[in-house]
């Protein structure tokens, strides 16, 4: 058994195979055990030896501890992995920095960040990975598998879509990343797809009703990764993403657009995120299998046909855990052309069908 803190520009190791980075968070911890159960063996890299080195010796596996704000070091760290899972959100603050060095060694990205900009920053690195010989798949968990699949699924039941719909219903508690990530969100606002560009709407401000799979229920869209990724997934231009709520929730969405300025300060975005730190801790194995989620999608074309697609799914931690394994083995396994994929175009539509806890992928 070892695990602990390597450095300099010479730690290639042919153990090392593939790397979590943020493995010492709520997820990047999940999916580490997860791994380590299922006989794979994972580096695990974080900022916090504390954490992190633990861990490792806990699980058996190799571990390495560094920040990233030093390129030469972060390429360094992650030299020897033919694989990096980023783990650690915010991803506008992780992606670009681990992105780079896998650009410049060799590996391929993955991450299961559900941020927009995060997409299109890694998205727009395609002809790059091209170059370097890597594959780069961000939102490899319940950020964006289950909802990716659904478009591409939709897609293909009528070509000539021009709009797409998506949402989820999940009744589960979130992580301190995601917690920290909707923070983010308030202070970028909503975002939904239109005529192929991305547009900005006022939070609360788009809604309809849904059956999800679990009957009728009020919604608001919201910026979710999808009018990034399923853009790509699917070409289709106009694209938004639900999720349920009451009427009176939405008019506190539409009251809370009044604070976006105050929440993009810096200080008070840092502020935020700390207090949610201390007080969010992320759901237990219990918790997780009693919230299952509910996936929907619908597409229509110009001359009103319309196809409505419907799953349901594990807890979105247990997908995150599954998915990201699955894309893992997927890359260890086999040698995909490289460049830029959404989920669903690196490992095909019927992915999310494949995870624990899925049912079928019904088409009306």
């Amino acid at each position: 058994m070892f695990a602990g803190f390597v450095s300099g520009l010479s730690l290639h190791n042919e153990r090392m195979g593939w790397l979590i980075y943020g493995a010492n968070g709520y997820t990047g911890e999940l999916i580490a055990r997860a791994a380590a159960e299922s006989g794979m063996a994972p580096t695990l890299g974080g900022r916090t030896r504390e954490k992190v080195e633990p861990l490792a010796a806990e699980l058996g596996l190799l571990s390495r501890v560094f920040g990233l704000d030093d390129p030469d070091a972060v390429t360094a760290n992650v030299a020897g992995a033919k694989v990096v899972l980023n783990c650690a959100g915010p991803f506008s603050a992780t992606t670009a920095p681990i992105l780079e060095a896998c650009l410049r060694i060799g590996a391929h990205y993955l991450d299961i960040t559900g941020e927009i900009a995060v997409f299109e920053h890694a998205h727009a690195q395609a002809a790059r990975a091209e170059q370097a010989g890597v594959v780069i798949c961000p939102g490899v968990g319940f950020d964006v598998i289950p909802t990716d699949c659904v478009a591409a699924a939709l897609k293909a039941a009528l070509p000539d879509a021009t709009r797409l719909a998506l949402g989820f219903d999940s009744r589960g508690v979130m992580s301190p990343g995601t917690a920290a990530t909707s923070i983010e969100a308030l202070a970028t606002g909503g975002r939904v797809r239109r005529a192929g560009r991305l547009v900005a709407v006022p939070l609360g401000a788009v809604t309809r009703r849904i059956d999800f799979g679990d009957g009728e229920k009020f919604a608001v869209a919201i910026p979710w990764g999808d009018v990034s990724t399923a853009y790509r997934t699917t070409g289709i231009g106009d694209i938004e993403v639900y999720v349920p709520t009451s009427p009176g929730r939405a008019r506190q969405l539409l009251l809370a657009n009044l604070a976006r300025p105050l929440v993009q300060i810096r200080f008070v975005q840092q502020v935020l995120k700390s207090r949610v730190a201390s007080k969010v801790t992320g759901p237990g194995t219990q918790a997780r299998a009693k919230s299952p989620t509910y996936v929907w999608g619908e597409v229509s074309n110009d001359r009103g046909e319309r196809r409505v697609a419907r799953i349901k799914t594990a807890n979105g931690y247990d997908v995150t855990v599954a998915g990201a394994l699955a894309v893992v083995r997927h890359l260890l396994d086999n040698k995909p052309s490289a460049g830029s994929y959404t989920p669903s175009q690196l490992l095909g539509a019927d992915l999310v069908t494949t995870l624990p806890g899925s049912g079928r992928l019904v088409l009306e």
